[in-house]
């Protein structure tokens, strides 16, 4: 980094910017999150999620009658 110091017109010491590379790494991870809210959304529609009835069994008792 220090050959690009040269480059520049001028060098304030107590202004510290991210610059083009913290632009760069959080428009990356803007697009990693929209592609994985993207690849979620398209799974979760996929799910068939019905919940099954409650129901007792043949003897006529609750089937988690004995579960804590």
């Amino acid at each position: 980094m220090t050959h690009l110091v040269p480059l520049a017109k001028e060098v304030d010491e107590n202004k510290v910017t991210p610059g083009v590379l913290g632009f760069i790494v959080f428009a990356v991870l803007a697009l990693a999150v929209w592609g994985l809210m993207k690849s979620m959304n398209k799974h979760m529609q996929r799910v068939a999620f019905k919940e099954a009835p409650d129901h007792e069994d043949r003897a006529g008792t609750d089937v988690t009658a004995g579960r804590d």
